[in-house]
């Protein structure tokens, strides 16, 4: 069982930016994907960002050129940097591993708010 543990959601004015952090209990060099995903009350996760294992990325059209995505092998950890927040930004963050098994991860999700 993969534990992953997100750090990095806090306060933020419009504009501003937030680096959120995931890391796995476990090495994540052979996962084949990566994502984050956001879900605001009464309303369905959905992915904002994903990372392939050959390094392709895919971003939600209300996020593209704002927030990227990446990992480190190394430290176990993947991250989401989020750039000229907006309002509408601001959700509980998510972070999903899959392996090749088809096994797949959830983190315990981090709080974003972008308000003035």
């Amino acid at each position: 069982q993969v534990q992953l543990v997100e750090s990095g959601g806090g306060l933020v004015q419009p504009g501003g930016s937030l680096k959120l952090s995931c890391a796995a209990s476990e090495s994540i060099f052979s996962a084949s994907r990566m994502d984050w995903y956001r879900q605001t009350p009464g309303k369905q996760r959905v992915m904002v960002a994903a990372l392939t294992s050959s390094g392709s990325t895919a971003y939600a059209d209300s996020v593209q050129g704002r927030f990227i995505i990446s990992r480190d092998n190394n430290k176990n950890t993947m991250y989401l940097q989020m750039n000229s927040l907006k309002p509408e930004d601001t959700a509980v963050y998510y972070c999903n591993l899959i392996y090749p098994t088809g096994r797949s991860y959830w983190g315990q999700g981090t709080q974003v708010t972008v308000s003035s």
